[in-house]
């Protein structure tokens, strides 16, 4: 018997699980596919020409609030969750309230959903949103160009458009970010690889996505989100960490399945980080992971013009998805704020504007700073009027892409950078060459 499915997800996973296992399965009938972590994604469509022959009307997604109802309606007999980053507890809490509503629950696992590459695949995930995973991407991409290779960077899926039109899409120069009307949670993401000169692809359906990188690719490198799993089988599996943290290597989902399964273990913001916190940290990777190869790195920060900062009350604002279900209550930005001698943190509730109203409602435990959303138009407008109505000297950058190319700051405003550095060895290059070597 055709057994009634609904996935629970965040416009990534989700729609990877069913492309993989669920699009062409006639064993099962994917009733709707249920949406959380991101503003305004459901209300949508998984459209046809995404779905396949067995869904002529595409798929409904809709608020994960009406998960029990939707079970009831359409006889469910099954609910997948498909999302990440979320703490262990909260995944058996939806698995009880699924259980309650008379429904399975089901984690599919890598035997379903990874894809094999005709080329090596290099991955990069993390134990948390916000760990260092973009600059650790960035540095393997520096590394294999060092080493005379071809690398193409594959993003974790951000499909908050168009899903048709977002089926394989390439970036190679900043006007791809244009054509492809990109967020600026999904810029953030790509401008920095085509800064540094590398093809980076994103999508919605990964086996078309795979098929167009592999024409160009000498190693496919996966640039993953949201501490997912990876959506290829990796030949090398680096996983980054971060001892601001520590502890959450071993109770989120699924970094903890990335924790234990890493090849090499990246312990990153050592410089910045409590004695104490690293030391848990390299207690369990000894204990969980003792095979993995660890290097320790740090995240130096820099900005373009310290003056900004020295002195002044300033604005900072950070990178949105770290502050908001990374959890994290400052970043970058704080940290460069503080090294360059702001006075004063203004923080930023007294003048939000629009939904980032809702945003520290649904996040209250967001330090004194305002975390980058853009994931539609609306957003970007009602960031930009935040910005200019805080009552601040000046504003501190430190998103992945420099804001001032989206919005008009109106006040004295710097850019906070930063990169990946490793700490002796053994060290990115090091270990890249011995994976080579190996594969021949």
């Amino acid at each position: 018997m055709t057994k009634n499915v609904i996935i629970m997800g965040a416009a990534g996973r989700d729609f990877h699980n069913f492309n993989t296992f669920y699009r062409d399965n006639k064993s099962y009938k994917v009733v709707a596919f249920t949406a959380t972590q991101i503003p305004n994604i459901e209300g949508r469509k998984y459209p046809a020409k995404l779905a396949g022959k067995l869904y002529p009307r595409g798929i409904p997604i809709l608020p994960e609030e009406d998960l029990e109802k939707l079970i009831a309606k359409h006889k469910v007999d099954e609910v997948v969750f498909s999302y990440s980053d979320v703490p262990q507890q909260h995944v058996m809490h939806a698995a009880a309230v699924v259980d309650r509503a008379g429904a399975s629950f089901v984690l599919l696992g890598s035997k379903e959903t990874m894809i094999k590459s005709k080329k090596p695949v290099i991955a990069i995930t993390a134990i948390r949103t916000g760990c260092g995973k973009s600059q650790t991407t960035r540095r393997v991409c520096a590394v294999l160009k060092e080493m005379g290779k071809q690398p193409v960077a594959i993003r974790h899926p951000m499909p908050y458009g168009d899903l048709s039109k977002q089926i394989s899409q390439r970036f190679a120069k900043l006007s791809d970010l244009k054509k492809h009307n990109c967020t600026i949670e999904e810029m953030e993401e790509y401008e920095p690889h085509i800064k540094a000169g590398t093809v980076c692809y994103a999508g919605v359906d990964y086996a078309e996505i795979l098929k167009n990188a592999e024409k160009e690719a000498d190693v496919i490198v996966w640039d993953g989100g949201n501490n997912d799993t990876p959506f290829y089988k990796p030949d090398l599996w680096i996983v980054v960490t971060d001892p601001h943290r520590a502890g959450h290597e071993l109770t989120y989902f699924p970094g903890f399945t990335n924790f234990i399964s890493a090849d090499v273990i990246v312990m990153n913001k050592m410089e910045t980080a409590d004695p104490e916190d690293i030391e848990e940290l390299r207690e369990n990777i000894s204990i969980f992971n003792p095979l993995a190869t660890v290097i320790e790195g740090v995240s130096p920060v820099f900005v373009d013009d310290p003056e900004v900062i020295r002195g002044k009350s300033v604005l900072v604002v950070e990178d949105g998805p770290t502050l908001t279900h990374g959890e994290m209550r400052y970043g970058a930005g704080i940290v460069a704020a503080q090294k360059f001698g702001a006075i004063d943190f203004v923080d930023p509730r007294p003048f939000l504007k629009g939904t980032l109203k809702s945003t520290f409602e649904k996040y209250p435990n967001i330090g004194p700073l305002l975390p980058a959303m853009g994931y539609g138009d609306q957003q970007i407008k009602d960031l930009s009027a935040t910005i200019n109505a805080t009552e601040c000297d000046s504003v501190v950058i430190a998103t992945p892409i420099d804001l001032r190319r989206i919005i008009n700051i109106k006040k004295p405003s710097t850019r906070v950078s930063y990169e990946l550095q490793e700490i002796g060895a053994p060290d990115m290059t090091m270990v890249i060459s011995e994976f080579f070597k190996k594969k021949k």
